[in-house]
């Protein structure tokens, strides 16, 4: 990590440099740590040279944006617009996963740039390819909101990585979950019946990419069959 460093300092100073540089830091780091300041040591540059790039730290936060968008898969060729779709969501998915960052940046962007723009087009563009009316992809799109770019809200979310089984003993969990279903019947008993997975968002809570997939098929099965009946928002 070193070397690589010394050989990034040494390289000349671009836009596409500097926005490389504030990818691997929040990356490495966490978005919270990345500053204009601290990626100008980082580039072993001072902080006044980097605005010959970018013109703050909104422009720098758009330009990650764009880079995290150009990890993502073109559209796959072919006529079968559901798993077109489906593959480019799930290769959005991927590079969110690798860049942890990505999603609350992408949720704070009020101002959508071009490479923003031109990737909703695009997604947009698999659904008319496909045999979509406009009026339709309009509402599959609304539909799909955040899932296009690979995220849900989840529903059992907890801060920051904070789980029971991190700071609660055994004995006192179990007396926890034992409360909980009596008060809450319900949501114990979806809770207790299916496999959970431990690198889940929710510590041992629900397996996110199987529930990402499954949603994600949902919709898409939904979408066809709307598409089959000739779907439209007229209702007159």
């Amino acid at each position: 990590m070193t070397q690589q460093r010394e050989e990034t300092r040494r390289a000349p100073l671009n836009r596409g440099r500097v926005l490389a540089a504030a990818v691997a830091l929040a990356d490495d780091a966490g978005i919270d740590s990345l500053s204009m300041r601290r990626l100008a040591q980082e580039l072993g540059v001072v902080p006044m040279a980097l605005y010959k790039h970018v013109a703050n730290k909104e422009e720098l936060l758009d330009g990650m944006v764009e880079a995290m968008i150009g990890e993502i898969d073109p559209p796959a060729g072919g006529a079968d617009w559901k798993n077109t779709v489906r593959l480019r969501v799930l290769s959005a998915r991927q590079a969110l996963l690798r860049h942890p960052w990505a999603r609350p940046v992408l949720e704070s962007r009020t101002n959508k740039t071009p490479t923003v723009l031109g990737y909703m087009d695009s997604f947009a563009g698999m659904f008319l390819a496909g045999g979509f009316s406009a009026d339709l992809t309009h509402h599959v799109m609304h539909a799909l909101g955040s899932r296009m770019w690979g995220f849900t809200q989840e529903l059992f979310d907890s801060p920051d990585g904070w789980t029971v089984e991190a700071v609660v003993p055994a004995e006192a969990q179990a007396a926890m979950f034992r409360q909980m279903a009596e008060q809450f019947p319900n949501i114990a008993a979806i809770a207790t019946t299916t496999a959970h997975d431990e690198g889940s968002v929710v510590g041992t809570g629900c397996d996110d990419q199987f529930e990402f997939e499954f949603a994600l098929d949902l919709l898409l099965d939904g979408f066809e069959r709307l598409n089959r009946q000739g779907w439209t928002s007229n209702h007159a």
